[in-house]
């Protein structure tokens, strides 16, 4: 097994197109084509973690944060992030990180910290927007059922299997899935010219490369007529942050303290009690700020993330209580569900839980 194949079964669980533009995704140090001996999977990568990943015999980093955030102009060993990079390279040990992509998976960071604290009848609290691409090209009559069947193969006209959400596209239809949906939208073709047809297919945006690359291949003509657009959907199964319900509602204290003893955070800073009862709680690992407003519209009682400043609380408004545990607090589970899912994709394997704590903050 190479790098390659294990980014393959990790970009299926959150593929990296979906992670935000200001991101740093992706192999950021190594090549995709070494042999794996080991994988190490952590929240951040420090000089520490390298120094674990050398005595387990790991040479594949599978990070949740990026080491690598801000340009480097220099690798001179001045600060930390110079000394990792240098002390990876000199060990072979690559380092993949996946951060925003897997908070923007439908089973990622924010559903995990749902499940720590027992929250139901979960959604995306932000959905992300333009996921789904649309390719037109002109192909002649007798090469249409070739391409339209290459192109499906590649997963053009499959939108994908939802049990519990709704998935929006203005336009292409709405669909409410369950166990057994399998959403298709449209793979046509018309005629454009005598001998020509149309074809319009539309596709996940992180398919693109692909799909692309088989209508080059299929197609008979040396220069390929294309057009690619962007759908402005709404995609109810990717996204920032997420929301759901306690079985039966709390005391204002009584969530606090459920919070503090499931995420295990020594500190929660939050707003003032609004003497009214928590059942619908929104989550944001990480720095969550942006999404308050989002979290007061659907009605939450409740937004725990982390990261908040002091201005940011007063945007509560007395209409949510706002909960901070921490940045690292927020997302510590997070390695956890890469192990997990990473066991299951490549058994008979050394996949190894960092046990390095790599918080920063500490509480007196």
């Amino acid at each position: 097994m190479i790098v390659q194949d294990v980014i393959n079964h990790l970009e299926d669980l959150a593929p990296l197109a979906y992670a935000e533009d200001f991101d740093n995704v992706g192999l950021l140090v190594g090549d995709k084509t070494q042999k794996v001996t080991g994988i190490l999977v952590t929240l951040d990568t420090l000089e520490t973690v390298v120094e674990e990943a050398i005595q387990e015999n790991c040479n594949l980093i599978v990070s949740f944060h990026p080491i690598i955030f801000k340009g480097l102009k220099k690798l001179t060993g001045k600060n930390y992030v110079e000394r990792v990079i240098i002390k990876a390279i000199k060990h072979d040990i690559a380092i993949f990180s996946i951060h925003t992509a897997l908070d923007n998976a439908l089973q990622g960071v924010n559903d995990m910290i749902c499940n720590q604290l027992g929250l139901i009848n979960k959604r995306i609290l932000i959905p992300q927007s333009e996921t789904i691409k649309k390719l037109t090209t002109y192909v002649p009559k007798k090469e249409a059922e070739q391409l339209r069947t290459a192109l499906f193969k590649e997963g053009a006209g499959h939108i994908g299997n939802y049990s519990d959400c709704s998935f929006n596209v203005e336009g292409y239809g709405t669909y409410k899935g369950n166990e057994n949906s399998n959403p298709t939208l449209g793979i046509k073709g018309e005629t454009h010219t005598e001998n020509e047809t149309k074809i319009t297919v539309t596709y996940a945006k992180h398919l693109e490369s692909q799909i692309l690359s088989t209508l080059f291949k299929t197609h008979s003509y040396e220069e390929v007529a294309y057009e690619v657009t962007t759908i402005e959907n709404k995609n109810q199964n990717i996204g920032m942050g997420m929301i759901g319900e306690f079985e039966k509602s709390m005391d204002e204290a009584s969530f606090l303290n459920h919070l503090k003893t499931k995420m295990n955070t020594g500190c929660i800073r939050h707003t003032i009690f609004l003497n009214k009862k928590i059942k619908k709680v929104a989550v944001l690992g990480g720095s969550g700020s942006f999404a308050i407003n989002a979290a007061k519209a659907n009605d939450a009682d409740a937004f725990v993330t982390a990261d908040l400043k002091y201005h940011d609380f007063f945007t509560a408004e007395n209409n949510i209580l706002l909960a901070d545990i921490g940045h690292y607090e927020s997302e510590q589970f997070t390695k956890n569900l890469l192990v997990a899912y990473l066991t299951k994709k490549i058994t008979n394997f050394a996949i190894i839980l960092s046990k390095t704590n790599t918080n920063p903050v500490k509480y007196f």
